[in-house]
């Protein structure tokens, strides 16, 4: 597979644990992950990758303490700021997925702003999931489809799996193909349950960030020399 094809998701995990282990703030930990974002994100547009999606604030993570969330909220409006020239220089088309219900409006403003400065963009498409739930998802997808029904544009059986995928909120991008999630950690967390059917997981063992551009080029490397089968047989 030509990665100007594939579609890699990660879930970024580790920053709270990094910072700990050396006696700093969670919030350290966040802003080095913050940095490693930015490594990462420039080593997809070297390498040739066609999709990125990071996440970022899942809908759980509302959970934390309200200062770890504000420094969090605080830390994604930085970022933006001081990221949106470069990612326009460098070609990535950045959008966000995940619901916009409880985010406030300056980094709403900042999220649209970066969205339409980088909509032409062809290198690379980031996407960034900012308060998102797969199950949300779901759950907002089956609600559009369900209030068509219910106003007669729509009859139940003309739900197909192609309909309800387009109301997903990464209704215009591939099925990821590989997930990785840092920090050793064996789970999924709530993230592209209804994408990742077919797609093939990491679990890296380095906390986010340590996460490196030279262990993810050998993830890369790796990965795209696979053989998937979708479920199909090949014929030798």
């Amino acid at each position: 597979m030509e990665l100007s094809e594939m579609h890699v998701a990660i879930i970024m995990d580790g920053n709270g644990r990094w910072a700990t282990a050396r006696g700093m703030q969670r919030l350290v930990g966040h802003a080095k992950g913050a940095d490693r974002v930015r490594d990462i994100v420039e080593a997809a547009v070297d390498h040739g990758l066609g999709h990125l999606t990071l996440f970022a604030f899942s809908t759980e993570n509302w959970k934390r303490s309200e200062a770890e969330v504000k420094g969090l909220m605080a830390l994604f409006r930085r970022f933006i700021r001081a990221e949106k020239a470069n990612l326009y220089t460098k070609g990535v088309r950045v959008r966000f997925i995940g619901s916009r219900d409880g985010l406030e409006q300056p980094l709403l403003d900042l999220m649209t702003g970066l969205e339409e400065q980088t909509k032409d963009c062809k290198r690379l498409t980031l996407t960034i999931a900012i308060n998102y739930g797969g199950r949300d998802e779901i759950v907002r997808a089956t609600q559009r489809v369900a209030k068509a029904v219910a106003a007669g544009r729509l009859a139940a059986d003309e739900i197909t799996e192609e309909m309800l995928a387009g109301q997903m909120d990464t209704a215009d991008l591939p099925d990821p193909d590989l997930i990785i999630r840092t920090s050793g950690e064996y789970r999924v967390s709530n993230f592209l349950p209804w994408q990742s059917v077919y797609s093939e997981y990491l679990f890296e063992k380095t906390t986010w960030p340590d996460f490196t551009p030279s262990i993810f080029a050998g993830i890369l490397n790796e990965f795209k020399n696979r053989d998937r089968r979708y479920g199909a047989v090949v014929q030798k």
